[in-house]
């Protein structure tokens, strides 16, 4: 499944039914990495940790049969809501320039711990904000979602373990505490801070209080935290500290949102990693540790392993310093995300006439939790007809498009094992390219219905978001200090 090869005209060749994969049972069980995060036959140290599809067969969050139920409506919605609360929230924040490395890595005098309230936690939900008051209970509770990859981390003392969402595009991270006022399921005990002896509130009067996007005092005069993610999404709770291990590696006061009241559906993870470059980022807080530098790769297919690795030291890094393909990261456009420069695309090989300054007009961010790449609509109608036209010329008949956004999809019945596909690059400043994985240009839901996983934005001025699709098998490395991001091609 994992095997590809190329034909004489330069085409990938896909295996057919990538996404029924997902449906595989216990049959992957005895490869499958530890949720301590040990890899089979690794050994226990450093910090590389496995990164699994939340619906394969090596997911903590499966059921017995091997599967986290999920349809391809269900993503897919999912997955335009994420996107579209991506653009309200960059159009919503104002420009104000790059912003200076003082501001970014956490200085001298706030490298010390916060005074500790008692371990305690809130006895009652934070009050919020005036401007938070119109979040409706009422709402359909499917808006928060991050994405298909899971991890495991460690909070606590004595260490309890928990899957959680890999997410780029977040900052701070979180999971469910006890108490819980208002919680969705999950598979693993809810964190309980009181059964740990590290564990303590951040007060209000502490600076790192004033690193919230809307700081709130509780009634004990706790930071309290609030994240929106939609207009009906969202999660509340104390912000608190504890240690946080990432396999073999502790990071020792690491603060994190502890969540009493959630509106939303994470398919049973426990909560969050915040893997952004804001203060309250795991990037961030663990600078003297890591130095801004982490890389994942996410695996071709639901029944394989990736990896999540941390520091210029790593194996990974080492990886991408001799292969990589560098581009810079751009951070004019504010601290939250990991923008690049993209400057075209290429199908089958060859440039398509799209103008420059559509991609610098709209600009491009990486996220790790969007499923389905945005490109802005002018540059999206060249890609769909020079597809179009190549799969034609294959012998593909074209089928129905699904779900409004995927409108280039062809019927593959009666294609029997490896399928050839043009190819698709993304070409980013520096001349770096991204050519596409087999795995990540079609979205497969059946063998009636492959569609072309890319979708058009509303409007040029929109962000183009790079999807997880688009960057499976790659090994991407961020490097925030040098303000560079890396890929490497076949790393998982």
């Amino acid at each position: 499944m994992s095997c590809f090869r190329t034909s004489s005209h330069g085409s990938w060749l896909i295996p057919l039914l990538l996404l029924a994969a997902a449906a595989l049972g216990a049959g992957a069980a005895s490869s499958c990495p530890t949720l301590q995060g040990g890899m089979p036959g690794a050994a226990a140290t450093g910090t590389r940790m496995p990164v699994v599809h939340k619906h394969g067969p090596c997911s903590p969050l499966a059921n017995e049969n091997g599967e986290v139920p999920s349809s391809h409506m269900e993503i897919l919605a999912a997955d335009q809501r994420r996107v579209q609360y991506i653009h309200r929230r960059l159009s919503s924040e104002t420009t104000t320039g790059e912003e200076p490395p003082s501001q970014l890595v956490p200085s001298s005098s706030r490298s010390s711990t916060p005074s500790p309230s008692s371990g305690s936690v809130l006895s009652s939900p934070p009050a919020m904000p005036s401007n938070q008051s119109s979040l409706s209970s009422s709402s359909s509770g499917s808006a928060l979602y991050t994405g298909f990859y899971v991890v495991p981390i460690g909070l606590g003392t004595p260490t309890q373990w928990y899957t959680v969402a890999l997410d780029t595009g977040s900052d701070m991270t979180w999971v469910q505490c006890r108490p819980c006022f208002s919680c969705y399921k999950q598979k693993e005990p809810i964190f309980r801070p009181a059964n740990s002896s590290t564990y303590a509130n951040i007060p209000c009067e502490s600076p790192y209080c004033s690193e919230l996007d809307a700081k709130v005092c509780s009634p004990g005069h706790n930071c309290a935290y609030s994240l929106n993610y939609t207009d009906y999404s969202y999660t509340r709770g104390t912000y608190g500290h504890d240690d946080l291990t990432l396999r073999t590696d502790t990071i020792k006061d690491f603060r994190f949102g502890c969540s009493h009241n959630i509106w939303g559906l994470f398919g049973q993870s426990a909560g969050v990693l915040g893997l952004g470059r804001s203060r309250t980022s795991l990037m961030v807080q663990a600078w003297s540790k890591y130095g801004g530098v982490f890389a994942y790769c996410l695996p071709a297919d639901p029944t394989g392993t990736g990896f999540l690795d941390f520091g210029p030291g790593a194996a990974a890094m080492a990886a991408a310093a001799a292969k990589a393909r560098l581009t810079p990261m751009l951070t004019y456009k504010g601290p939250r995300y990991y923008y690049v420069g993209m400057t075209g695309i290429k199908v089958g090989g060859h440039l398509l006439p799209i103008s420059p300054s559509v991609f610098s007009t709209a600009g491009t961010l990486l996220d790790s939790g969007t499923v389905i790449t945005r490109l802005p609509p002018s540059a999206y109608r060249p890609l769909r007809a020079a597809f179009a036209k190549d799969m034609a010329v294959l012998g593909y008949q074209k089928a129905p498009g699904w779900f409004a956004m995927l409108d280039t999809c062809f019927n593959l019945t009666g294609f029997q094992g490896i399928v050839p596909l043009p190819t698709v690059s993304l070409v980013f400043q520096g001349g770096a390219s991204l050519d596409v994985d087999a795995t990540g240009i079609l979205y497969v839901a059946n063998a009636s219905r492959a569609c072309l996983a890319f979708a058009a934005n509303r409007r040029d001025t929109d962000m183009a978001v790079i999807g997880s699709t688009q960057q499976k098998t790659y090994s991407f490395m961020y490097d925030i200090g040098k303000k560079v991001v890396g890929f490497t091609p076949g790393a998982c």
